[in-house]
């Protein structure tokens, strides 16, 4: 005969059956709620990625005319000289106005003219020039030259303007249209890919307007930053996790690292304005003050995040090493910052990437200014990628809305690669214990 069931005991387990139907269930809530929390992270992601792409593909192609040109040396180089320097400043609008009048001869009116003239950007001449100069030869030939076409051109072409907006509502008049649609029948409207953007400066003509000058100005400021934040974060670093004694002092100092590390950016740029080029005196917007200003926003991030990769190196390590007799400092430079390595470089290239995409500082040391050339040393004048982005975000016309969202797209290549580059050393160089 079995016993009765212990109503105790038939009571707990029916407690400990509802608490587990009850954690089962929060857990789920849990987990539904942090896999939400990714597809809307995700989803959010793709729609900013997609309107990017969207809007900056298009930047990579640029409109082209074809005109047949003569290159009249009497108009260009009247002394005969055919020196590099003159040809540079000579006359090459004349020459592309006369193809274009000769392509279009029923053009005869002042007003229509500077409407046919439009359609060649005013940069093309200045490119022409270029090219004549590099080959003095050209003159007195007749030449079918690819020239660079407006702004208005090269939007309407991409199909960024409506042809069925009322003429007075878009900055391309109809008869400009008529004369691109008699272009394109011909065959002389092209769009190849648009080298010039990777490989000239800023331009206020933006169908000419490029990111070479930015890019080189943000891989000097880097470079600056990095020279000088590096061994001065390790330094600090080894300093604090293995030989600062634990007293009041070393505790300020910590707190001060963990606070400096929370300051917004654009207090760094007042400092710098206020140090380096009030007191100092250094260039204004120049690499060299970008880097110095960098360097000191980022030099916290990197001696936390390298404190850490210290901290991680297991005791073990140091046991025995000092066990063989190394010295503390051995111990330090020959076994914990070797191992402690990968952590520090990932630290480092993380810091390196936020101070790719900052502005604000560099907005306060004047490295908004408008700089067309490509700078060669950390003193002259530049400015960087996200700088040149604002600065095309603030313009008035069509065009830099493509070239804002191309240059976007490559500060965030820039970005995902020294990222990429941060995990790949970290599974590279770990240490297994």
């Amino acid at each position: 005969m079995s016993a009765a069931p212990n109503p105790v005991v038939h009571a707990t387990r029916a407690r400990v059956a509802a608490s587990l139907v009850r954690r089962h269930r929060n857990e789920q809530i849990f987990h539904g709620l942090g896999l939400g929390a990714i597809v809307l992270s995700l989803l959010a992601l793709a729609s900013l990625i997609t309107d990017v792409v969207g809007k900056g593909y298009s930047a990579f192609t640029q409109t082209h005319i074809a005109l047949i040109v003569t290159l009249d040396p009497a108009v260009i180089d009247p002394d005969g000289t055919r020196d590099p320097a003159a040809l540079l400043r000579a006359d090459f609008q004349t020459p592309v106005r006369d193809a274009l009048r000769a392509r279009f001869p029923d053009v005869t009116s002042n007003a229509e003219r500077r409407q046919l003239y439009a359609l060649i950007s005013p940069s093309a001449p200045y490119i022409l020039a270029a090219q004549v100069a590099d080959d003095p030869s050209l003159l007195g030939r007749t030449l079918e030259l690819d020239l660079l076409a407006g702004d208005e051109v090269d939007t309407l072409v991409k199909g960024s303007i409506s042809r069925d907006v009322p003429e007075d509502q878009r900055r391309i008049t109809d008869r400009q249209i008529g004369w691109v649609d008699a272009l394109t029948a011909a065959g002389e409207v092209s769009t190849p890919f648009n080298w010039a953007f990777f490989t000239g400066g800023d331009s206020r003509d933006p169908e000419s307007a490029g990111i070479l000058g930015a890019a080189v100005g943000s891989a000097l400021t880097l470079a600056v930053a990095l020279v000088l934040s590096f061994p001065l974060a390790v330094a600090a670093a080894v300093y604090l996790e293995e030989f600062a004694p634990d007293n009041r002092w070393t505790y300020v100092i910590e707190v001060n690292i963990n606070n400096l590390a929370a300051v917004p950016s654009i207090i760094f740029g007042l400092l710098g304005l206020a140090v380096f080029l009030n007191f100092f005196g250094l260039p204004r917007s120049a690499p060299l003050v970008g880097g110095l200003v960098l360097a000191l926003m980022t030099l916290p991030v990197i001696i936390i995040a390298a404190r850490g990769a210290i901290a991680a190196v297991p005791p073990s390590i140091r046991e025995a090493a000092m066990g063989i007799g190394s010295s503390p400092v051995q111990v330090v430079f020959h076994h914990v910052v070797p191992l402690a390595l990968p952590g520090i470089l990932t630290g480092t290239i993380i810091g390196m990437a936020r101070a790719l995409g900052e502005t604000a500082p560099l907005l306060m040391i004047g490295m908004v200014a408008f700089i067309v050339d490509v700078p060669h040393s950390v003193t002259d004048a530049a400015t960087v990628l996200p700088v040149q982005i604002f600065l095309w975000a603030d313009s008035s016309e069509r065009a830099f809305v493509e070239r804002t969202a191309a240059a976007t797209l490559v500060l965030l290549a820039f970005l995902l690669i020294m990222n990429a580059t941060a995990v790949y050393l970290r599974r590279r160089f770990e240490v297994r214990y």
